[in-house]
């Protein structure tokens, strides 16, 4: 068979049916392990970056785009300027406004969110 006849070949087109999996699932969420580490912050707004957090994990798995997504909401919610850091090896040292600062450990992944500026 020659490489035209393999290209146009509709058998070599595989369509993978609709299956259950792909459904979603009214099952709970997974529990997630969250170690608040460091905060200079209130409890509600440490709870809100923690639910933030969650659902940007379960949106995005890259870590750049889950940082930019708690970012852009802080900053949407509580004005700019909000700085995000996600990931499992990074050191900092950082000058945050009062009561705007948390770091914590969500399963094994580290957030780190100041507000700075």
């Amino acid at each position: 068979m020659n490489q035209d006849a393999k290209r146009t070949n509709p058998a070599s087109l595989m369509v993978k049916p609709e299956s259950e999996d792909r459904k979603p699932s009214s099952a709970p969420p997974l529990a997630r392990k969250v170690v608040i580490k460091s905060a200079d912050m209130f409890g509600d707004m440490q709870k809100e970056a923690v639910d933030i957090a969650i659902a940007a994990f379960e949106k995005y798995a890259v870590e750049k785009d889950v940082a930019e997504q708690i970012k852009r909401e802080f900053d949407k919610r509580h004005g700019p300027t909000w700085h995000c850091i996600v990931g499992r090896n990074f050191g900092s040292y950082v000058t945050h406004e009062t009561n705007h600062f948390v770091y914590f450990y969500l399963d094994q992944k580290a957030v780190l969110l100041f507000k700075s500026g």
